[in-house]
């Protein structure tokens, strides 16, 4: 992708923060033709195994993706937040007038070789560990095991594991960076401002913390 280096994001922790808060990765690959495919997969992030990471999922059986891509390098975007950001917030608008709208975002994309996983402890495990991941949350948590065993072994036939070791993470974080401190104070209140608005709220959090050079929120 083309990344200017003000807007590029290196760090480990921010890195992985947009992994952990926005886990629907898009898995571009291609198939038997040659052709680019992209399958939306929930992932988890490893980040104890690797240079910078594993990834953990499943996908359908049926699907083909994982046999085209078994072994193969596969790249995987991460969108986090966005939004239109109008010419309005700039201070600058009422000074010169020299302003455009413009789309400020965060996305992360991750690269590595596909493994697959089709043993079925090895399947429990990941969906085991998905699931307790995701519903840590819940005031009362499902849990595999609260699914009967022969159900449970029978929608693991239908599913296969896979992993992405990664070998680079690389992140673009365009968040104002190359306005001024004024320019960007005035679009953080505008999008501050939209109080009904979450995705407005959390850009804005990202856009401050971008300024203060900590990177995503933890």
């Amino acid at each position: 992708m083309y990344l200017p280096s003000h807007f590029e994001e290196t760090r480990a922790e921010p890195l992985h923060a947009l992994l952990r808060q926005h886990p629907l990765g898009l898995l571009i690959s291609s198939d038997a033709l040659g052709g680019p495919v992209a399958d939306p997969i929930p992932f988890l992030l490893d980040s104890t195994r690797g240079a910078h990471g594993t990834l953990v999922g499943h996908v359908a059986r049926a699907n083909p993706v994982w046999q085209q891509a078994a072994g193969r390098p596969v790249l995987v975007v991460f969108q986090g937040p966005n939004g239109y950001i109008s010419p309005n917030g700039y201070p600058a608008k009422a000074t010169h007038g020299k302003v455009v709208p413009t789309w400020n975002y965060a996305v992360v994309q991750a690269r590595g070789p596909l493994q697959v996983l089709d043993e079925d402890a090895a399947k429990h495990a990941v969906v085991t560990l998905l699931t307790q991941h995701h519903e840590a949350t819940q005031p009362r948590p499902w849990a595999v095991t609260d699914a009967p065993a022969d159900y449970i072994a029978q929608m693991l036939r239908a599913i296969v594991a896979i992993e992405i070791p990664l070998q680079t993470l690389v992140g673009k974080y365009k968040l104002s960076q190359n306005r001024s401190a004024a320019d960007r104070d005035g679009v953080n209140a505008a999008l501050q401002a939209r109080a009904d608005d979450p995705a407005a709220q959390q850009l804005a959090n990202w856009m401050r913390q971008a300024a203060d050079g900590s990177g995503a929120p933890a």
